[in-house]
């Protein structure tokens, strides 16, 4: 009995360190590209994709599930609403950051790897699973913080053999 409690209690301590980064992608082989793009025009408004150093911004997310699941990313990917992914107007695809729930203090790693929101006020789109993590899936949307993870962006670039 001991020997099935340590077990447990170690597999339990595993799950619980295990970030939801490593599960921002599905296991099908990878089928997206490295995208900035041009800029482009949306409702009269004008959006430079672009690099960048650093990037920090509180607004408003939603999130976006089953009438884009199993579509096409702007960069290619199959979009997955049970993935940790995201859109976002002009950061690079694919691009991991940090979003965090600024009324729960919930955060999530998500993949960036498609164009969005195109909503009045909104900052960044999130999966179906990553608003379920972030606690706002039943509200559809919270005040948020995103921050670009530089270093995890090139880190999964390089792994993906992009750019």
């Amino acid at each position: 009995m001991t020997k099935f409690l340590i077990t447990f209690l170690i597999s339990l301590l595993v799950i619980s360190c295990e970030s939801p980064a490593g599960s921002y992608s599905s296991s099908k082989k990878y089928q997206g590209y490295y995208k900035i793009g041009k800029p482009y025009k949306i409702a009269g408004i004008t959006y430079y994709p672009r690099e960048y150093d650093s990037y920090k911004k509180q607004g408003v997310a939603s999130w976006y599930g089953k009438k884009f699941h199993g579509k096409r990313t702007a960069n290619n990917e199959i979009y997955n609403m049970k993935d940790f992914t995201a859109a976002h107007k002009t950061l690079p695809l694919p691009s991991i950051v940090k979003v965090k729930n600024l009324e729960n203090g919930k955060s999530v790693i998500v993949k960036v790897n498609d164009r969005g929101p195109f909503t009045k006020n909104r900052v960044i789109d999130v999966s179906k699973r990553a608003a379920n993590s972030l606690g706002f899936l039943e509200k559809g949307t919270t005040r948020v913080e995103v921050t670009l993870l530089k270093g995890k962006t090139k880190e999964l670039h390089r792994k993906l053999g992009l750019k």
